[in-house]
């Protein structure tokens, strides 16, 4: 049985993670963040820059092959709509299936997103996984229009009554 519960879970707010995103040097060839949206046909209407569109659904036989390609990434944050129900639990599932297949632990607590340190000589380092405090919900009103953080964002789908 895991030891990993919901309270274990840490959130990251949408200002942070735009911080962060915007700090990644433009020349990297790949990001040191992986996102992961697990919206499902709710996914309509734009989608956080670079992230990765995995319904809820799918997860279960995805999260396998996420551990793998995602290995090199010091942050992965997950997020549904709200991030209430689908995003902490598929960030639940993520880590779970790390400790049972005995790969490289989770940092506890404390540290920004995209910082990570060595654990020690020969260690690998710690991953941290996250969860967007508030969703795409909360990032598409700060964050919809601008087009350095936000893809595909539709007007219509999200502004309702204006």
């Amino acid at each position: 049985m895991s030891t990993i519960s919901l309270s274990d879970l840490e959130f990251v707010s949408r200002e942070h993670l735009a911080q962060q995103l915007r700090s990644q040097p433009a020349s990297a060839p790949a990001s040191s963040i992986a996102i992961i949206d697990v919206r499902d046909s709710d996914h309509v209407g734009g989608h956080i820059k670079g992230s990765t569109w995995v319904p809820s659904s799918q997860l279960d036989h995805k999260t396998p092959e996420l551990i793998r390609t995602l290995k090199d990434k010091d942050v992965v944050v997950f997020h549904c709509a709200l991030s209430q129900q689908r995003g902490p639990s598929a960030a639940l599932r993520y880590l779970r299936e790390k400790e049972r297949v005995g790969v490289a632990g989770r940092e506890e607590g404390g540290g920004e997103v995209g910082k990570n340190e060595e654990d020690g000589e020969g260690k690998e380092k710690k991953q941290r996984v996250v969860v967007l405090r508030g969703g795409f919900t909360e990032w598409q009103e700060k964050y919809g229009r601008d087009g350095g953080l936000t893809e595909g964002w539709e007007r219509d789908v999200w502004e309702f009554g204006t």
